[in-house]
C-alpha cells in the first residue's frame, strides 16, 4: 500500500493561520488526514522552535515557554506524529520597531534531510509539505527522483515562486480548508 509523509513547517502555519485566518486554531490530527487524502500515513513530522528565554528568562517567556511545551506533547500523543525541533536564535533588535527579531535555525535542514531520507529509502510513495520557504527545494528534487509524488500546501500571500513551480500538485490554504479544520 501507498503511504505519505506529511510534512509541516509550525511556524509557517502559525504565521499563515496569525495573519490571515483570525488565529485560528485547528485539529492537527484532521490537517493530517486532509493532507494525505486516500494516502495511508506514515507519520506526520511537525518542525518548529521553542520559543527564546532571555538570561535570565522573564515571566512572560517563562509562561510561553511552557505553553509552547505543552503543545509540543500534545502533538506528540497523536497517532504517527513526530515533533522534531529547530533553534530560535535571536537576532537583535528590528530598527523599525524596536521589537527583538528571530530566526529558525535548522528547521529547514530537519525537514529536508527526513524528506530526502525517506524518498531514498523508499519508505514513501507521496509527501505532502505545508510550507512556503524555497530552501526546501532540493530536497524536494531528490523525492522526485525517487519517484515520490510531491504535494504542497501554501498560501498564497507567502510561498516562493520556484517552490510552487517545483511541487506535482498544490493546494492552497483558504477559508474553506480552514473552517473544515478549525477545533
Amino acid at each position: 500500500m501507498a503511504r505519505a509523509a506529511i510534512f509541516i513547517d509550525g511556524g509557517y502555519l502559525r504565521r499563515i493561520l496569525t495573519d490571515h485566518f483570525n488565529r485560528a486554531r485547528v485539529d492537527y490530527s484532521l490537517l493530517s488526514q486532509e493532507m494525505a487524502g486516500n494516502t495511508d500515513i506514515l507519520r506526520t513530522y511537525y518542525y518548529d522552535c521553542l520559543p527564546y528565554q532571555s538570561d535570565p528568562p522573564t515571566l512572560a517567556e517563562k509562561r510561553r515557554f511552557s505553553k509552547t511545551e505543552g503543545f509540543f506533547a500534545t502533538l506528540r500523543r497523536l497517532p504517527r506524529y513526530e515533533v522534531r525541533l529547530g533553534k530560535l536564535e535571536y537576532r537583535g533588535r528590528n530598527p523599525q520597531t524596536g521589537r527583538p527579531s528571530f530566526a529558525q535555525k535548522r528547521v529547514d535542514a530537519l525537514m529536508g534531510i527526513d524528506l530526502a531520507l525517506l524518498s531514498a529509502q523508499r519508505s514513501i510513495a507521496d509527501a505532502v509539505i505545508l510550507t512556503g520557504d524555497s530552501d526546501f527545494l532540493p530536497a524536494v528534487e531528490v523525492a522526485k527522483s525517487q519517484g515520490v509524488l510531491v504535494r504542497l500546501y501554501y498560501h498564497r500571500s507567502s510561498c516562493h515562486n520556484d517552490l510552487l513551480d517545483a511541487m506535482d500538485e498544490r493546494v492552497e490554504i483558504t477559508q474553506a480548508l480552514v473552517d473544515k479544520l478549525r477545533l
